[in-house]
């Protein structure tokens, strides 16, 4: 691990240790384990950070150092348009939106199931897990399923190749729903921790919407999770998702207040 990295990991795990909710999203860690491009900025000092990526940033003050104004003054820099996350809805991050001119525009649920609750019996749906060769049909699925999504929408094959590079990916967890060689939908599962896991990405082909494939292979996958012997699985919800949140509902996921993130954002 490089230097910056170094120092930004120490000052986001403080942070999540004092907050309860991780400063930085998976995609925020790929992009500095590559490396800053052209028009990217790393601003790091042992009271905080501030990382800039277009019109992305990412302010963190370390638990230390609060209360000094310090996460203001670095905001201040920041020109024009511009979007940051509030993991965990932080109320600090409120009061600097509404100082600084951010509208809250997106609020992501976290949806937590404990494993302990009974799963219901399995699908008759056939479905694999991951294979050579699914590559192609998963990033179709993919992009049709997320076409309005921001961010997950975006995957392409350098992004797919980066998380099947990550040490938690397993093929078995990848679980795949197949009309001969057309893929219909599939559920990435992802394993935190001996205790944590995730419903990562659920994404089902709009063509083959309707036949219950999103409730199949959710279930499936949390089969798989059991399988593994965790505690509990958490997955991340758009909160005016009504459908998707009835159907992680319905199989016993449940949302808390403080289990929120929030995007913030400036036009201009």
């Amino acid at each position: 691990m490089n230097d910056l990295l170094e120092r930004v990991s120490a000052i986001a795990a403080a942070a999540e240790a004092a907050d309860g909710a991780a400063p930085l999203d998976e995609a925020t860690w790929l992009w500095l384990r590559a490396g800053l491009g052209e028009g990217e900025s790393a601003a790091v000092d042992e009271t905080g950070f501030l990382l800039r990526r277009g019109s992305e940033v990412h302010l963190v003050v370390h638990p230390d150092h609060r209360g000094r104004g310090l996460g203001a003054r670095r905001l201040a820099g920041v020109e024009g348009p511009a979007q940051a996350w509030s993991h965990g809805n932080h109320p600090a991050a409120a009061r600097l939106a509404a100082r600084f001119g951010f509208d809250r525009v997106r609020d992501l649920w976290v949806m937590r199931r404990a494993m302990s609750e009974p799963l219901p019996p399995g699908s008759g749906v056939g479905i694999r897990p991951f294979a050579p060769g699914d590559e192609p049909e998963l990033l179709r699925v993919n992009a049709a399923a997320f076409a309005a999504h921001p961010e997950q929408g975006a995957l392409d094959v350098a992004g797919l190749a980066a998380r099947m590079a990550e040490p938690w990916f397993d093929p078995a967890g990848l679980l795949v729903a197949m009309d001969g060689p057309r893929m219909l939908g599939f559920h990435w599962t992802k394993q935190h921790s001996p205790e944590l896991g995730e419903v990562y990405v659920v994404g089902i082909d709009p063509a083959a919407q309707g036949r219950g494939l999103g409730s199949a292979l959710t279930l499936a996958g949390l089969h798989h999770l059991a399988g593994l012997g965790v505690s509990e699985t958490i997955l991340y919800v758009e909160a005016d998702n009504h459908v998707a949140r009835s159907t992680y509902a319905r199989l016993g996921f449940t949302h808390a207040d403080t289990d929120t993130h929030v995007l913030y954002r400036r036009i201009s």
